[in-house]
């Protein structure tokens, strides 16, 4: 078998391939079956996923989970597709990925500390949110490498969002979008009503950021990391999780970065 890659990127001899369970997503698994020797995925040195954004998250969770990360080279079978290719192309499958170019990207670590004093650790690679629980407006102590940068927020909520994260809620929380490469996060508020003008603030992602819920009982908060959620917590450290970096392969001049720029200077 011919190895696939390319010197801008590594060679991979073993491809496995994932397939999300909608019809669209296991037709195209049909045909590529027959298009080449597949592995599996304990086996690969690579993964190709066909599906949309959702399932390319869950693929790189069921990475992060078992400890066997791989690049990872998505084929949008869904609706937006931010983290994948494009279906069709003139270029074969292996050309295709022979010439893609790596993008790493840091998932976010958060520990969780209850309301009863349980502790829970899990990542995001979208972002990680804290949000009300009730009807009643959350207040937060946002603390930024040691030092207290807001004693009270009140608000509905505030996230943490990495760059390959920044196009997804906290864009809709009006929040920045951020350019791949840069090491930076975004702390954007949602729904705040005391600071009134604050918009949030980009960190270096060299920052741990902790929040303490005020009024935990009368206020009761939960977190969010990408589609896992703790309930009722008194406190949340969130930091990048370098060690344990992700890789996705994107067609060129259709990588990451280049659709984060374009979102910038959409109307």
């Amino acid at each position: 078998m011919a190895a696939i890659g390319s010197a801008n990127s590594a060679t991979y001899e073993k491809l496995a391939l994932l397939a999300s369970p909608t019809d669209r997503a296991q037709a195209e698994a049909a045909v590529l079956k027959k298009s080449r020797d597949w592995v599996p995925f304990a086996e690969a040195e690579a993964v190709v996923v066909l599906g949309g954004d959702g399932y390319m998250l869950q693929v790189l969770h069921y990475m992060l989970d078992f400890d066997r990360v791989l690049p990872a080279y998505g084929l949008n079978l869904g609706t937006v597709g931010f983290l994948m290719n494009k279906h069709k192309s003139s270029r074969t499958l292996e050309e295709r990925i022979a010439r893609a170019r790596p993008v790493a990207i840091s998932p976010l670590r958060m520990d969780a500390t209850t309301a009863s004093g349980e502790t829970q650790s899990c990542y995001a690679i979208n972002e990680v949110s804290l949000l009300r629980e009730t009807r009643q407006t959350a207040k937060l102590e946002v603390v930024v490498n040691g030092k207290t940068r807001i004693p009270e927020l009140s608000c509905d909520g505030v996230l943490v969002a990495t760059p390959a994260g920044s196009t997804a809620y906290n864009l809709s929380a009006n929040g920045p979008i951020l350019p791949l490469g840069a090491n930076i996060l975004a702390l954007t508020p949602i729904s705040p009503f005391r600071p009134r003008r604050w918009r949030g603030a980009i960190l270096p992602d060299t920052a741990e950021i902790v929040f303490r819920v005020l009024e935990s009982v009368k206020r009761p908060v939960l977190v969010v990391a990408d589609q896992k959620e703790v309930r009722d917590i008194s406190e949340v450290r969130v930091s990048a999780w370098r060690e344990h970096q992700l890789t996705l392969l994107f067609d060129r001049g259709r990588s990451l970065d280049e659709r984060i720029f374009a979102e910038q200077f959409m109307s």
